[in-house]
């Protein structure tokens, strides 16, 4: 459930209990085994996650075990087990999927550690530091052509609204030398890894925690000039093993010059910022950096570079203090800045956090008439914007039979490009755009005489694109 971040605890979670000698079952109604991954970010995710469960509980088998794992067991830990009766055991970060349900009285199920850190000053800060840690271990074979891969845990910033690095603790950066190692390990022997898609909590900020970041864990890449973040030198490294480099989540006051750079020569020039509003005094509420016109020109002047550059962003609608005029600060600004990609999301009140009970709470109608105001405007945005390719040569990533992207499109969050069903999965191929559906497109060959019509681009040979 929930984020990329996720995804990939999912397939090392996977791998784990296949090295235990488990199988995947091809479906929760032949499993003996049924695990639930959750998301705890917000109060949404939270309910989509506790669905998921009680669902999965009435299509299990007689005697299957449902285990629920992730953010809500490690932040919720004893009152999610009493809440949900159906499940044989809640295993917080630290406890093996296999492990027996926890003995009465005691409070975390004990079993196989899978995390490195406790998060401190919680109730379970004293719990032996566990023995490996679940952002190392090792996954298998990306099934797609592309693959998420986290680079880092936890997070150090201290947004109002979030509550994270509560129980995903502070950040923790892998070295360089383990991440370039399941690239390759993704990729399996025949190398069929098209794509890398960087996450992180706070993705730019990768290595700034490491005592040993001078030296890239083991591995330095080929700095670039005037780069002093290392996240600069890993996306470098990546993108001398793949074709396409993606970084997701963004901070925009570490979007440095050298990072830009960086992401332009991977030849996916897709920028994936977390900017959550535009309004100063409100973002200052938030525990944020930044304003609406700093972005503008950041935004500017990286299409300068790159006039067909793809923005993604995300924003808060309802944060506590948000007024009217904040709310049409932020039309305008969706106006003027035309990004490719946007997703709006209700304020949730998360306990624990700087924002819960703060003063100037949003009535939900309002919330939720500002929500559609701002989608309604960004989905003509988006949708002009996509109009606007048709006609264009593209170079798309094949994905699935009949389904592909291009650099503009990151897998399962955007649009999809619609192509011939005879281009082979893996494959990159030049196509034109020939219409376009709201956020969708559809693409065909070439035919015109310089292009042979078809001319495609095996998975095994394509060009760095």
């Amino acid at each position: 459930m929930g984020c990329p971040k996720n995804q990939v605890d999912s397939d090392k979670l996977v791998g784990t209990l296949t090295v235990d000698g488990l199988e995947a079952a091809g479906s929760p109604e032949a499993a003996d085994l049924v695990v639930v991954n959750t998301c705890a970010f917000i109060e949404a995710a939270r309910q989509e996650s506790i669905d998921t469960v009680l669902a999965l509980s009435e299509a299990r088998r007689p005697g299957a075990r449902l285990v629920v794992t992730g953010c809500m067991a490690e932040r919720y830990g004893d009152e999610l087990a009493a809440a949900l009766p159906e499940v044989d055991l809640v295993a917080p970060f630290g406890t093996a999927l296999t492990a027996p349900a926890a003995p009465t009285g005691t409070s975390v199920p004990t079993g196989t550690p899978v995390s490195l850190v406790r998060k401190p000053g919680g109730p379970d800060a004293d719990r032996p530091v566990p023995s490996f840690d679940l952002l190392n271990l090792p996954r298998p074979p990306a099934a797609a052509p592309w693959s998420y891969v986290k680079v880092a845990e936890g997070c150090d910033r201290n947004c109002g609204f979030c509550a994270i690095p509560s129980f995903r603790g502070k950040q923790r950066s892998r070295s360089v030398a383990s991440i370039l190692a399941e690239v390759e390990e993704l990729g399996g022997p025949d190398r069929t890894l098209r794509e890398v898609v960087l996450v992180a909590q706070d993705l730019s900020s990768f290595a700034l925690d490491r005592s040993d970041r001078s030296e890239a864990g083991g591995v330095r890449p080929r700095a670039t000039a005037g780069s002093t973040r290392p996240i600069v030198d890993l996306v470098a490294a990546v993108a001398a093993q793949v074709p396409w480099t993606r970084l997701l989540y963004l901070y925009p006051s570490t979007l440095d010059d050298a990072l830009v750079e960086g992401i332009l020569a991977t030849g996916v020039p897709y920028f994936d910022l977390s900017l959550q509003h535009v309004s100063r005094p409100l973002i200052k509420r938030m525990r944020r950096w930044g304003e609406g016109d700093r972005f503008l020109d950041r935004i500017g002047s990286i299409r300068k570079a790159e006039p067909d550059a793809a923005f993604r962003s995300s924003f808060i609608v309802g944060y506590p203090g948000e007024t009217e005029a904040d709310h049409d600060h932020l039309l305008a600004w969706i106006r003027e800045a035309r990004l490719d990609w946007v997703g709006f999301f209700p304020f949730s009140d998360e306990v624990g956090t700087y924002a819960s009970g703060l003063d100037g709470q949003v009535p939900p109608e309002l919330v939720a008439e500002r929500l559609d105001e701002c989608t309604e405007l960004q989905d003509a945005i988006t949708a002009a914007r996509r109009e606007s390719l048709i006609g264009r040569p593209v170079r798309v990533l094949v994905d699935r039979p009949g389904e592909g992207r291009t650099y503009r499109e990151a897998p399962e969050i955007d649009g999809i490009v619609t192509v011939p069903a005879d281009l082979a999965v893996g494959s990159f191929a030049d196509l034109v755009v020939t219409d376009a559906d709201g956020p969708d497109l559809v693409a065909g060959y070439r035919d015109t005489p310089d292009a042979p019509a078809g001319r495609r681009v095996p998975a095994a040979v394509g060009p760095t694109p």
